[in-house]
């Protein structure tokens, strides 16, 4: 091996060294916010935990709040780089319900190599039933709303400002996505294919939720049970 050719690895491996410190800094404060709660939590806490210094933290965090939802953050990336490769033919909640699906089934692997699902789960949980952290993933929650209403909006070569459908259909598929993460939140299976099942499940029962008339199968078993008993 020549110097050139160990002067160009160089760099992978630095890059590699960073994105462990990141890793460890992220896995720690994770599970000192976990086990402690995340207001009594200190960066100097998990600074020491790593044994790095509080620049090093600040290198890859802008606070504590950023390290909350770095793994969220991974996933919402993943899936907007889904819906952006979505075919064009497709209609916009169809491209939608596929590329969240399509996250699911890769994301899991991503997400171990930087903390257990189990972890993630009791992250999710602990962002629940912390006030200043649950009023931040609302806010957040907005911002990717309107991110993925352009985009729907763009594919659709409409204006987003102008025709209020992307944003309609995006917050439908945005408040079933929250209720199938609370649940799986509230459930005993951590697995990412739990989740993944329960979004498939509920999404499939968004259309028929709003346009079909719900009442109509009661009343189907109703008449049927009133000609048994004739």
């Amino acid at each position: 091996m020549t110097h050139g050719q160990r002067a160009g690895n160089r760099p992978g491996l630095r890059e590699r060294k960073k994105q462990r410190t990141r890793d460890d800094l992220l896995r720690a404060a994770l599970e000192l916010f976990t086990t402690q709660g995340y207001e009594q939590t200190t960066v100097d806490e998990i600074v020491e935990a790593v044994d790095v210094s509080q620049r090093t933290f600040f290198r890859y965090f802008a606070n504590k709040e950023d390290t909350t939802f770095a793994v969220q953050e991974m996933v919402e990336s993943r899936f907007i780089a889904e819906l952006r490769a979505r075919p064009a033919e497709e209609a916009p909640f169809e491209a939608m319900r596929r590329a969240v699906l399509s996250a699911w089934n890769s994301i899991g692997e991503a997400i171990e190599e930087v903390i257990t699902v189990d972890l993630h789960m009791q992250t999710y949980r602990m962002i629940e039933s912390t006030p200043s952290l649950l009023a931040a993933h609302m806010r957040r929650g907005v911002a990717l709303e309107n991110q993925i209403a352009r985009l729907i909006a763009e594919r659709e070569g409409l204006d987003v400002d102008r025709d209020p459908r992307p944003r309609v259909a995006v917050a439908a598929f945005s408040g079933v996505m929250r209720v199938t993460g609370q649940l799986w939140g509230q459930g005993q299976d951590s697995s990412v294919e739990a989740l993944r099942d329960l979004t498939e499940e509920y999404l499939d029962q968004l259309v028929p939720a709003l346009a079909g008339d719900w009442r109509q199968p009661a009343q189907e078993a109703a008449g049927e049970s009133a000609q048994g008993v004739s």
